[in-house]
């Protein structure tokens, strides 16, 4: 057993996270740059410094977990969610259950409750929001973004749901009230059942083949009859009757 698979071995034992589940040669580059950066010599030593160092530990699954998100990202699927999948949904069920997995530091379920806001009343929106990094998570309950963030906002919804506080714009409590998060990890705990809708974008890129397969199979037991996953732009399932899916539109599949 080589250093790296010795590592893997320790971290399951010890937070119960397989890392054998992500992309090998991504994830040992990423985490090998973290423990050379942090003057470790093998992933060995390297294990050691994180059975006995909370803030080491939370660095590496910081690393481990790459939230990269943006408010918005690819503003035409959301439109799209907007105008033909939600008024759907909605005809079928009027209080909706849904679910943000993966949601990194909180840009995309904000972007859910902003989008929901548009065609029900805030007061009606309820979001749940999953990752498996705590840190994200508190900078997602904090909800303050720098201007890149940003980005693809549109100007209405810039000016209605967030406040300039110098250079960082801030989530008003009206849509932060929306979302509740919790850590979890995707690829071992068990999800509850009955989603309408569930959101997992730009995360699957990351799995290997046999994790997206359990995912994909877990993400349809997950949902009701008719609700419907929303995966990213780079995450088309090219398959999707093999899980129980059908296309509803592009990068949005329907339970059968």
């Amino acid at each position: 057993m080589d250093d790296y698979e010795k590592f893997v071995s320790s971290i399951k034992k010890k937070t119960g996270i397989d890392l054998s589940l992500y992309k090998e040669a991504q994830m040992k580059r990423r985490l090998t740059s973290l423990y050379e950066k942090k003057g470790y010599p093998s992933f060995s030593d390297f294990f050691d410094v994180l059975s006995s160092n909370q803030d080491m530990m939370n660095e590496f699954l910081d690393r481990m977990t790459i939230n990269v998100s943006e408010f918005y990202r690819n503003w035409k699927r959301w439109d799209v969610l907007e105008k033909k999948i939600l008024p759907r949904l909605l005809k079928e069920n009027s209080r909706l259950k849904v679910w943000s997995a993966a949601c990194s530091t909180g840009e995309e379920p904000y972007t859910m409750a902003m989008v929901f806001s548009n065609v029900m009343p805030l007061s009606a929106v309820k979001v749940q929001a999953t990752d498996l990094d705590q840190n994200a998570i508190q900078k997602a309950k904090i909800g303050i973004y720098s201007e890149r963030s940003l980005a693809e906002v549109p100007d209405a919804v810039r000016k209605k749901f967030f406040q300039e506080e110098g250079p960082y714009f801030k989530i008003v409590d009206e849509i932060k009230r929306t979302v509740a998060f919790k850590q979890q990890n995707l690829l071992s705990d068990r999800f509850e059942s009955g989603y309408d809708l569930i959101v997992c974008r730009n995360v699957m890129i990351y799995f290997t083949e046999e994790a997206k397969d359990k995912l994909y199979h877990k993400f349809n037991a997950a949902l009701r009859p008719g609700g419907v996953l929303f995966v990213g732009s780079t995450e088309q399932i090219f398959n999707p009757e093999r899980y129980g899916f059908e296309v509803e539109d592009t990068f949005f599949y329907k339970k059968g």
